[in-house]
């Protein structure tokens, strides 16, 4: 059984935010105005952060300089709270280990949001508005059927969103692979984030293969993942900075 996964190597990241602005442009984030960004209303499904157990930012002097930062999608977490609190199971995990969203059965209740110890699900408190320039660039992609909405999907106001590992790649890789009679392999699913880092600093691939990058790189003494004591197993994997 496939059971995808990420590492971020911490060592290898220059917080260039080229991540979060991918992110933002494959999934057709909403964008608010700074006033609601202030009153923690912003939506970024992968945040770049000062590292909170390094706190210090940047150490040495140019052209030497160090940066110490975390950058946190959805943990696609083996046991998720979130899923567990969903009164209408709009949020669930698939077989394959992603942690998903359905638009069209989410209620606004936001339940998940409390539940989860990692901050990383949102709330859409305006119906989402995108300035001409912005609509042109939107992303056509969506992951749908009766009842689904899911993915790139335009979201309205009152719902609840975050990070997908890009769930609509791995239907397209899958398709793809159909239509060309091959069987589809894990190389050919790469989310946008991992596919944009110019720093090669995320990793993606099936944990359950030993062969595989991610897997390896678990075993890593440098590997860790955030609230480890907190029973949720996340699937994103960091290695420490040295």
């Amino acid at each position: 059984m496939t059971s995808w996964a990420m590492v971020i190597d911490l060592d290898k990241c220059v917080a260039c935010q080229g991540c979060s602005i991918a992110c933002r442009f494959e999934n057709n984030t909403p964008v608010v105005a700074p006033e609601q960004a202030q009153k923690g209303r912003a939506i970024r499904w992968n945040d770049v952060f000062p590292d909170p157990i390094n706190p210090t930012e940047e150490t040495g002097e140019y052209p030497f300089v160090r940066t110490r930062y975390l950058t946190r999608p959805c943990m696609h977490c083996v046991n998720p709270p979130c899923v567990k609190v969903c009164p209408v199971q709009a949020t669930y995990r698939d077989e394959e280990g992603l942690v998903r969203q359905n638009y069209d059965r989410c209620i606004g209740c936001r339940f998940c949001t409390v539940a989860c110890p990692y901050g990383v699900r949102y709330f859409n408190w305006y119906q989402p508005e995108w300035t001409p320039e912005l609509a042109q660039h939107l992303s056509p992609d969506a992951v749908t059927g009766p009842g689904r909405s899911e993915g790139p999907a335009a979201r309205m106001k009152g719902v609840v969103e975050k990070c997908t590992f890009c769930i609509h790649r791995l239907q397209k890789a899958r398709a793809q692979a159909e239509a060309e009679g091959r069987d589809f392999r894990a190389a050919d699913y790469v989310p946008a984030c991992v596919q944009t880092c110019t720093a090669k600093a995320r990793y993606f691939g099936d944990l359950d293969d030993p062969e595989s990058t991610v897997s390896k790189l678990e075993q890593s003494p440098r590997a860790f993942r955030l609230l480890e004591d907190v029973g949720t197993h996340p699937k994103v994997i960091y290695l420490r900075a040295g």
